[in-house]
């Protein structure tokens, strides 16, 4: 299969090659779009092939389930049945953006998307590319991360030509995202909100509006769940870390389950006090190297979590388009919320390799 390129950075003088993405879509075909977040592989969220297609592209295993894009709340119709208070005000609040919620699934919906569960997941991107991608295409795109499943997520079109070129109809080029990895996933079919996938949308800011109680999921603890709604931090165990997942019922988010976010390189992150985590890794890194062995520093020393969520997934990616052999790292402060999301990607990315220091 040849997959096309179509630059779409300049969104005014798009439009011919938008119909033609938005025909693949329609077709059955799969494009690849960027969001906010980081890049999408899209394919008709309501044709069980073109979902099918998406877990072969990615070599993605079926239980994982895909996100739902729309371009209009009043798409929500389509996909969801109960929507409650709590979830509207959310949206007003959130979407479009990087946050997505989950709600019961109408008829509508084949389970081949959802990966056999009887909920969607479904979000609104904040990237007018996408957006006028899923009106062109008149149809909800499932839209998981454009990689090749277990990969670091793409937040650059080229990221995406690496994995999948070949494999998927079409990729638009389009800016690297601004956000860097993937959104908040908020399961709404309880009475409390609890968040399935921590994102750049933290518990404090969903908790301001909807006046009550949110939780982090105990999936993603050692040992209990986080009660977040009286401005507690995340923790888990007293290191701070997150539980790695095992075999168990099926995931209701994606990424709960199986490997994710990882490069071809050895990766080990470090925790403690930054002279303490630069000193052990250069330590590390001198005697890896007398070894005969190449070493990348990711130590994102005095660096915002925000920026160091932009720049993670696309920073492993040089690294192994550089050829190291092992990738040291410094973990994040997880009182903070954002820097909480991103040690959940990195602690899945190091297969949970932590060194206290």
């Amino acid at each position: 299969m040849e997959t096309k390129l179509l630059d779409v950075t300049d969104l005014e003088h798009a439009g011919e090659k938008l119909a033609y993405a938005g025909s693949v879509l329609r077709a059955g075909g799969l494009v690849a779009f960027p969001t906010e977040t980081v890049y999408g592989l899209g394919g008709d969220a309501l044709n069980p092939n073109a979902a099918a297609d998406i877990y072969k592209a990615k070599g993605r295993p079926s239980d994982n389930p895909l996100i739902v894009h729309i371009s209009e709340i009043s798409g929500l119709e389509q996909l969801a049945g109960r929507v409650t208070d709590k979830a509207e005000k959310l949206m007003e609040a959130f979407w479009p953006g990087p946050l997505t919620m989950i709600f019961e699934k109408s008829g509508e919906v084949p389970l081949a998307t959802t990966g056999g569960l009887p909920t969607v997941a479904v979000r609104m991107p904040d990237h007018p590319v996408t957006l006028a991608l899923i009106r062109e295409a008149g149809c909800p795109l499932a839209g998981p991360s454009a990689n090749l499943s277990g990969r670091p997520s793409p937040t650059r079109w080229e990221h995406v030509y690496e994995d999948l070129s070949g494999r998927i109809d079409a990729i638009l080029q389009a800016e690297p995202c601004r956000v860097g990895i993937e959104s908040t996933v908020l399961d709404m079919t309880e009475d409390t909100p609890a968040i399935l996938r921590p994102g750049i949308i933290t518990p404090e800011m969903i908790r301001d509006k909807i006046g009550g109680k949110v939780v982090y999921d105990p999936a993603l603890f050692v040992n209990r769940p986080r009660d977040v709604s009286a401005g507690g931090t995340p923790g888990g165990r007293a290191d701070g870390s997150l539980l790695e997942q095992t075999d168990g019922p099926a995931p209701k988010a994606p990424g709960m389950k199986y490997r994710h976010y990882a490069p071809r390189a050895e990766m080990i992150l470090y925790q403690g006090g930054a002279a303490a985590v630069r000193q052990a890794a250069l330590k590390r890194k001198a005697a890896e190297e007398a070894a005969g062995r190449s070493v990348g520093l990711l130590l994102f020393e005095g660096e915002d979590a925000r920026l160091v969520a932009r720049e993670f997934f696309a920073e492993l990616r040089k690294m192994d388009a550089s050829g190291v052999d092992i990738i040291l790292a410094a973990a994040l402060d997880t009182s903070d919320p954002v820097g909480f999301s991103v040690m959940n990607r990195m602690l899945k990315s190091a297969g949970y390799r932590v060194e206290q220091v």
